[in-house]
Formats: C-alpha cells, structure tokens, sequence
C-alpha cells in the first residue's frame, strides 16, 4: 500500500466514526448513485447563509433552464457544522456511498481533498485574472488548480455608530487605516459615556471551534511576516514567534475591552450581544452585513475592514474523481457557469462575498436573474440592506477592500482538521479559569503543532 493511499485508508476510517450516516447510507437523505448520463449532476453543499430557496438554488435552477442543457443539476445541501460536513463528503466520497459530482468545499478542505484524490485537477484558465488575487490562492495546492472559488469570506469590523454618537465621538465613520489601537481609543471613551445596556466594548467568536482558530490566525498573522506554515502545509513557526503570537491574542482579547459571554460564542451568539447593543463592536463575516441590517438602520450601524489582517473563509467548486467522460465535462461546464462574472454579481446582490473583482467594480455586469436583492419566501422580514446599483452599499469601498488588503489564508495544509484541533484546544486555555503564561503555553504549542504537522525537513 503506499503512503497516499495509507492515508486515503486512514481518513476514510476516521471520517466513517464521525459521519456514521455517510458511510452507511443511514441518516438523512442520501443521494442516490450517478452513473448513468441522464442523471442529475449532484451538488454537495453546506448551508445557504440566503435562506431556503436562496441564490445557489436559483443559479442552479438557471442552469436547469438552458436551452439544449443535457445535464440538469441537483443542489443537495448537507446538515451539521463545518467539521460534520467535512467528514460527510469524505465519508461518502471514499466509500461511494454518494456519488457526487461537484463538492463545494470550505478553502481549507481544498488541499486535503486534492491529496487524497477526491478531486479532479481542473484547467487553469477556470481561474482567471477577474477573480481576486487572495481568492484565486485558495483554488490550488502543489502548483495545480483543483477547484474554483465560488464565493469568499473576509473578516470584518462591524460598529454602533449610535454608541460612538451618544459617548460624542467627532467621527463615526471607521475606514481602513483603523488600527486596533483606534479601536481601544474609542471603547474607553463609549465606556466613560456609561451608555445604558453596553456592557463590554467588543465581542467575537472564541469558543473552541474553527471560530476560535480564525481569530487566532488573524492575531498571530499581525504579529507574524512568514505564518505558520509555508506553502506546502510545513510547520516554519517558532517558539518564540508563537509567543508574540499568543501576546497578540491576549491584548486583543483582555477582560476590560471583551464582552466575558465572547469566550463562549459562536456566530449566533456574537451577533445578537450585537444586535442587542451589548457591545460596540463585533468582528464578523460579510453576510452579517444584510442580517444586521434587519434589526439596526444605517445611522446606527457601521463597518470597516478588521484592522491588522483578516482571515479569508469562503467555499470553492470542485469536480470528484467520481465524475467521468461526459458527467465530468458537464461538471466543469456546470462549475463554469455557477462562477462566471454574472452569477457572481448575483451572489454579491444577494450578500454573499464575490470572487470576481468585476462582481465590484464593473457596471456593465449584471445579475441574470430579476430580483435577486428580493429574500427568500421564508425570510422573516423584508430586505432592509442598504444598496448601490443593487449591490449591497458597502461592497465596492469596504468588502473588495478588505479582500484586497490585509486578508490573509489559514494554513494550506492535508492536515487541516489535525492543525485546526490543535490550535483550539491550546488557545481555549488562554480563556480558562486559571490562564497560563504565555511562555509555556508557547512551549506546549510548538510540540503538538510539530506532532501535527509535517516539518520542511520531512
């Protein structure tokens, strides 16, 4: 057996005890085998941030509609968390028990997938000079192009501008030069202003989940030129280098600025202590944008790029190796189409983040279908986002700012999960009832993360 294969061996092992139901069939709605040509391609997705019936449904439903189109497409969305869906699709793409044919897969999935062979390499050219430069990164591994990205994530730095008004701050409007020292500056003054109902001056996601390893990658990278790893998923820190990381994490996360429930939040949690203007800001994805805008009105709230770097999330198409002869070139016609300039501006439209720079900046591309801005039939309230020429109003400045600027990957690595559950259980004890020093935390962290990850000299 060789050691790709040992390994192909090992995830699929692991991936059946943590998706029991994609491995047997049971649990769920599990598509049925794709073999033959009339079948629907099968798209395998995670939740829809639009709702039931959202934007991918309806591109999809789209390309159903194409005159001559001999391929209809089927979006099967898959439950649980980030992490439960990842083992889902490597437990039915190993075993076979689900033949999908296009995997939409969070950017850190990308170099785990490609190396264990689940996904086709791709033609270059799907990934052209339109799609920004930090997207395009997330689309390949090893020099090669194995998937397209579909849409993006950058953290962001949302605000209440009406808490910055009533504490008599002179300017409300943050932009990208924001330092987090700015940000310090202003929650002592919101505090002094002893506005009713604000109890701390800023909440995010810490507790141990990919939450918290985001925001810790966003701290160490401000404070690291060369990462954590290089290009091939090796490990290149150092102890030292990981205390300044830990230091940085510390400061931005020090009992006087942070609201205590952040410890323990997820994106949910974070949202509403927002929301319900418990805090004064919030460190949190694009789509937040439109959700928030449900509750607070333009004057009462603000957003900026995060100050320091900012991690890049989103989720990118990849054909399986499941998917062959003419099933595969409809794929990639499929993939071709779900990422072109017009359907990415109509995931802009919608609130998600665009790939494309184009989606931004060109007029003349436009969403295909009419009223994307509109909600699904189950939103709960009508659109309230605030637009330009039907792009959400903040996209053209602060978004493709932020995308451009300061985002930066998580470590490219096969063993993502593994780095992932290292770097979580390590940093959760920063926020335990007796936090250690930096110093031997730093110490701890080093030796799983050389036990986790491959060295350069391996």
């Amino acid at each position: 057996m060789t050691a790709r294969a040992s390994r192909r061996t090992t995830t699929f092992l692991l991936a059946c005890l943590l998706a029991l139901g994609a491995c047997t069939g049971e649990g769920g709605d599990p598509p049925e085998n794709a073999t033959d040509s009339g079948a629907p391609l099968l798209i395998a997705s995670g939740r829809d941030v639009t709702g039931k019936g959202g934007i991918r449904e309806k591109l999809i439903k789209e390309w159903n509609a194409k005159p001559g189109n001999t391929h209809q497409a089927r979006l099967v969305e898959l439950p649980g968390s980030a992490d439960q869906q990842r083992s889902q699709l490597l437990g039915a793409l190993q075993s076979g028990s689900a033949r999908y044919d296009v995997v939409n897969l969070d950017v850190t999935w990308v170099p785990e997938f490609a190396e264990a062979e689940l996904v086709q390499e791709l033609d270059a050219g799907l990934v052209d000079d339109d799609v920004i430069d930090s997207v395009a990164r997330t689309a390949r591994w090893d020099g090669k192009t194995y998937s397209v990205p579909f849409n993006t994530d950058v953290g962001l730095l949302y605000y209440r501008r009406d808490h910055l008004e009533q504490a008599r701050v002179q300017n409300t409007r943050l932009d990208e030069n924001t330092t987090w020292d700015d940000v310090r500056d202003l929650i002592r003054t919101v505090e002094q202003a002893n506005l009713p109902g604000v109890e701390a001056g800023w909440t995010t996601q810490l507790a141990p989940y990919e939450g918290l390893t985001v925001n810790g990658i966003e701290a160490f990278a401000s404070v690291l030129e060369d990462g954590l790893t290089d290009e091939r998923g090796r490990y290149t820190a150092t102890v030292g280098g990981l205390e300044d990381g830990l230091e940085e994490l510390r400061a931005r996360t020090e009992s006087s600025y942070l609201l205590p429930d952040a410890t323990g939040s997820d994106e949910a949690a974070s949202l509403t202590a927002f929301i319900d203007g418990r805090t004064t800001f919030l460190r949190h994805w694009p789509y937040a944008y439109r959700t928030l805008h449900q509750s607070l009105t333009p004057d009462r709230l603000g957003v900026a790029p995060l100050p320091g770097k900012a991690v890049l999330g989103g989720q990118n198409l990849a054909v399986t190796t499941s998917a062959t002869g003419k099933r595969a070139e409809a794929a990639r016609d499929l993939i071709r189409f779900l990422t072109d300039p017009q359907s990415e501006r109509c995931l802009l439209d919608a609130g998600f983040a665009a790939t494309r720079e184009s989606a931004y900046t060109e007029d003349k591309v436009s969403c295909r279908l009419p009223a994307t801005s509109a909600p699904s039939p189950s939103a709960e309230s009508a659109d309230r986002m605030p637009r330009d020429d039907g792009r959400p109003l903040y996209a053209r400045t602060t978004l493709l700012t932020a995308l451009k600027g300061e985002a930066v990957a998580r470590p490219r690595t096969p063993h993502y999960g593994a780095f992932t559950q290292t770097f979580t259980t390590h940093l959760s004890k920063l926020f335990g009832d007796s936090p250690p020093d930096v110093k031997p935390l730093a110490g701890e962290l080093d030796k799983a993360l050389r036990r986790a990850l491959p060295e350069p000299s391996s």
